[in-house]
């Protein structure tokens, strides 16, 4: 194993109307403290029982049109991991590919799977 899910991240317009409308059908607390997320106008998180959604604001969000394969579903996994250096190595070995490395500060770095979904390894 070289991560474990941190939680599902949801693009949308509006990230307090999408983290309430979340809210009211699995419950939870919106934008509960935690070390691993920063709040704000982008950005909100719902904690459940189980999970936790967040809610990226995207300029221009264009919704999903399912079945459409011109308008995808839109989403992208966080997976938490203890050393970004040795889960990008173990990542790449097995397909991913690098999209963005970023600055050498923050906390993640932004990958895509075979398929061209894009996923984050994010420093537990």
């Amino acid at each position: 194993m070289i991560a474990k899910l941190q939680c599902v991240v949801l693009d949308c317009a509006d990230v307090v109307e999408l983290s309430r409308f979340y809210q009211s059908l699995l419950g939870g607390v919106v934008n509960q403290r935690d070390p691993r997320w920063s709040l704000g106008d982008g950005w909100a998180t719902l904690h459940t029982a189980g999970l936790v959604l967040a809610f990226q604001r995207v300029e221009d969000h264009q919704p999903p049109r399912w079945p459409d394969p011109a308008r995808p579903q839109q989403f992208h996994l966080d997976l938490g991991v203890e050393d970004l250096d040795r889960a990008q190595e173990d990542v790449v070995r097995l397909g991913a590919s690098l999209l963005d490395e970023g600055d050498g500060k923050r906390s993640w770095r932004i990958f895509s799977d075979p398929a061209g979904h894009p996923f984050c390894l994010v420093r537990d």
